[in-house]
């Protein structure tokens, strides 16, 4: 896979310019765009591959930004913001946001987002192309069948911890809130399934995790929710 093009939406000259050359660095492509309206335009016209997102724009909030994008589009959006609460980064993440990068930031870790949201990719395509059976490392799910294996052993899971491994697999790299989990899992987000959600998790990696002090496919966001890991291969 060739290095994704970049739309970078910050109105702030002096980050944008920051990114840009960063990117330069690196040989990625990249259009920039500093108003949400020019934002949407360019997604819609350019296609990129990674979206590189600042929430406070001049005409448009950034997770309404997001939410238009995700009505005809699963492009990978990372959040790139000064606003640094877990309420701001819940709302950005269940509108349909991949990650959140809180400023400032080192060009460092910019990049390893970036490489992290490019492995996503290539997860979804190979998906894509053997959509029944998802691969990660020692860990793989039939989904056609309905099972799941480690190392080639069977798992033996409860219906919701299957369900929850299927739903973390299908967003592999990708950072899913409790609200959405829960949602997802069992159509509500109170209270009461976020704590069930947590003993669920726990039962379920003491399953599919090697060490329990080296979470190898399941990683904590504090506060906020859990993302597959993608394993290189």
């Amino acid at each position: 896979m060739n290095k994704p093009q970049i739309l970078i939406v910050e109105d702030d000259n002096a980050v944008a310019n920051l990114i840009s050359a960063t990117l330069k660095t690196q040989d990625y492509a990249y259009k920039r765009a500093a108003t949400g309206a020019g934002a949407v335009m360019e997604a819609l016209s350019c296609k990129p591959d990674v979206v590189l997102l600042d929430l406070g724009l001049p005409d448009m909030d950034g997770v309404e930004i997001i939410k238009k994008i995700r009505s005809w589009s699963n492009m990978p959006i990372i959040v790139v913001s000064a606003r640094s609460e877990d309420f701001d980064k819940v709302s950005a993440l269940d509108a349909g946001a991949d990650d959140y990068l809180t400023k400032p930031f080192s060009v460092e870790e910019l990049l390893a987002r970036i490489r992290v949201t490019k492995r996503r990719l290539l997860a979804i395509q190979s998906t894509n192309k053997s959509e029944s059976v998802f691969v990660n490392g020692n860990l793989k799910i039939d989904y056609g069948a309905g099972c799941a294996y480690l190392s080639g052993e069977e798992l033996h899971l409860t219906p919701i911890e299957y369900k929850l491994l299927c739903l973390l697999s299908k967003n592999v790299g990708k950072v899913l809130t409790h609200t959405f989990i829960t949602q997802k899992i069992w159509g509500a987000a109170w209270e009461s399934n976020v704590a069930s959600l947590r003993v669920f998790m726990a039962t379920l990696r003491k399953k599919i995790e090697p060490s329990a002090d080296s979470p190898q496919y399941i990683q904590t966001h504090v506060g906020i929710g859990y993302r597959m890991i993608k394993i290189d291969d």
